[in-house]
């Protein structure tokens, strides 16, 4: 370490903000559902999954292996340029979290690297058979695999369990769901902590500390393991409102499967060396969760929100990363620039997300929304949903509840059902007056 400049030493001080605002942005990765569902309270939630986070950092360095010599040339490559990339990727996740959004922050790090290494030595300096095979495919596999495999866990959960009492089973199910959380995070600290370390070891092996091709040195792995749980400790509440209340609603069976199956995603990929997103990974699994159980709807307004920020992310990130480059090219008044409107940036956004503050205390507070409209995959879960216990079906196909079903303001669940009048001579007529129907 004694041969580290000022300029190296403040690329690895922003790598490890970096690290801090993975943490944050992605706690809601291990967190959202046992929050929302109540299994766990919040603060205790996020302490937990930071300490995963560290443990998780110290498993495994394939990841980190696969960024640091894999997916940009190290030949010829400047500290500059992962500076750079380290801005592109900061304002992008900062700018997400403040909008609730659930984008990767794994795929912001990647378009910042093209970026700037495009605009510092052209498209050469990319190796774009890793950015297709380890990259572009596993971030559209990631979703898919996750949530197919969250949608059968939870079919086959309340398949098990259809003659049991949902009750008597709810106990167990938040004690799996904090335990297939604990897996989610150490799995995120396998995943996304290594990517740190892999800028880390990038940005020393540029400049001249290490040689080509090595692993990253503990004080490495231990300061990105470090940074990546205090910014999960921190709480990223926007997103973990997003995914826990904004996708869909999860019953602890239901939280149960969507992170077991997350889990097992992202940790088969970190073993095989995929830098997949774990944002894409756990949220697919949500949805898949919340089309597993019948009658289960996925608020699609949302979930395209998400998939236009995912989309979005890593060209973004690679815009900022260029246009940072190309300002540190001109020298040391170009890298002090950019570190000045990184703070500027940052700054600016963290003052604007205190007008609506979200915080452990309302993480679970979501205003009432008028119900969207039925998409054609809500129309088709409802079709196959069973009618509540002791309903009957009207001639027309409505659903009738039994007189058990409903209060005074209607069926539960439901809208509220006109009144009848009484017949003349009836009992209750005398009782009670005719009310006039609502609507």
């Amino acid at each position: 370490m004694e041969h580290i400049t000022l300029l190296l030493g403040i690329v690895i001080v922003t790598a490890l903000v970096f690290d801090f605002t993975n943490g944050f942005h992605d706690t809601a990765n291990a967190m959202a559902t046992t929050i929302s569902t109540g299994a766990m309270r919040p603060k205790a939630a996020v302490a937990m999954s930071a300490v995963l986070n560290l443990v998780g950092a110290f498993l495994s360095v394939e990841v980190a292996k696969t960024i640091s010599g894999g997916l940009i040339n190290e030949d010829g490559l400047k500290t500059e340029v992962i500076f750079a990339a380290l801005v592109g990727a900061i304002l992008w996740n900062l700018l997400t979290w403040l909008v609730g959004l659930p984008s990767s922050s794994s795929h912001a790090l990647f378009g910042g690297l093209i970026g700037a290494a495009v605009m510092s030595a052209g498209w050469s300096s990319v190796n774009g058979g890793t950015v297709v095979t380890k990259v572009l495919l596993p971030a559209l596999a990631a979703p898919v695999v996750a949530g197919l495999a969250a949608m059968l866990a939870t079919r086959l959960t309340f398949r098990i369990n259809r003659n049991v009492d949902e009750k008597s089973t709810a106990k167990g199910y938040r004690a799996g769901q904090i335990a297939s959380a604990g897996l989610v995070s150490l799995a995120h600290g396998t995943n996304d902590a290594q990517k740190t370390m892999g800028v880390i070891t990038l940005a020393l092996v540029t400049g001249g500390v290490l040689a080509p091709g090595s692993n990253p040195p503990l004080w490495v792995i231990v300061s990105a393991g470090v940074a990546i749980a205090l910014g999960t400790y921190l709480g990223g509440w926007r997103i973990i409102r997003t995914m826990g209340k904004g996708l869909t609603d999860l019953t602890p069976p239901q939280g149960f499967a969507a992170q077991t199956s997350a889990a097992t995603v992202i940790l088969a990929s970190s073993h095989l060396g995929f830098s997949l997103s774990t944002t894409q990974s756990c949220s697919g699994a949500v949805m898949g969760a919340g089309l597993g159980r019948k009658g289960g709807v996925v608020r699609w307004s949302t979930a395209t929100r998400m998939f236009v920020a995912w989309g979005l992310t890593l060209p973004a990130a690679a815009l900022v990363g260029a246009a940072a480059e190309l300002l540190t090219k001109q020298g040391d008044w170009g890298v002090a620039a950019t570190a000045v409107l990184l703070v500027g940036g940052s700054f600016a956004i963290w003052l604007r997300s205190r007008r609506s503050p979200v915080t452990h205390d309302n993480v679970n507070d979501v205003e009432p929304v008028q119900d969207e409209p039925a998409g054609v995959v809500t129309q088709a879960m409802a079709s196959v949903a069973l009618p509540p216990t002791g309903a009957a079906v009207a001639s027309d196909g409505a659903t009738v509840p039994a007189s058990g079903d409903r209060d005074d303001d209607g069926p539960a669940g439901g809208s509220p059902l006109p009144s009848i009048p009484a017949q003349p001579g009836h009992p209750s007529a005398a009782a009670e007056p005719a009310r006039p129907a609502r609507v």
